[in-house]
């Protein structure tokens, strides 16, 4: 890792880079989200602990913050190793896993492939905290709330699948 100061001072414009990309992915996402929750959503069998609607939003942005900020973490402490490189590629593949959760859940209705998708967005949050972890301890625990909540979502996706068969 490199020892650069420059590396690790606060700089604002990476930050707003990490912010937009990942709360860009989330807009994109509730594109496919919004409209199908009055109608499509609204018509499913849910478990007794599903949250209610406007939970969601909510959670969904504030977790994007945390992952943006550790991200922008992870960032400040880049080097060209290839150390470095995993850990690009491991977060660019858990966004678009979360990502295309939405698409595939709400955009196109399929309940059992949304459970594929995000058992392997589970295994790649966890790796990520891995990764993470290797660059800056603060980032990987800054993720563990969007763990926590994609396990509770997984549990959800599970329920509506087995309800509405």
């Amino acid at each position: 890792m490199s020892t650069n100061p420059l590396h690790t001072r606060f700089r604002i414009f990476p930050l707003l880079v990490s912010v937009a990309i990942t709360f860009g992915i989330g807009f994109v996402a509730s594109l496919f989200t919004r409209p199908e929750i009055t109608g499509w959503y609204a018509a499913l069998k849910k478990p007794a602990f599903t949250p209610p609607n406007w939970l969601f939003p909510v959670a969904w942005t504030t977790l994007y913050l945390l992952i943006a900020i550790a991200a922008y973490l992870v960032w400040q402490r880049r080097d060209s190793t290839s150390t470095y490189k995993t850990t690009v590629v491991i977060y660019v593949t858990q966004l678009a896993l979360n990502f295309s959760w939405s698409i595939v859940f709400f955009g196109m209705h399929h309940i059992l492939a949304a459970l594929f998708i995000i058992v392997a967005l589970l295994v790649c949050i966890v790796l990520n905290i891995g990764w993470f972890a290797r660059f800056s301890k603060t980032a990987a625990w800054l993720l563990v709330p969007y763990l926590m909540w994609v396990l509770f979502a997984a549990l959800l996706n599970i329920s509506i699948s087995v309800l509405n068969k």
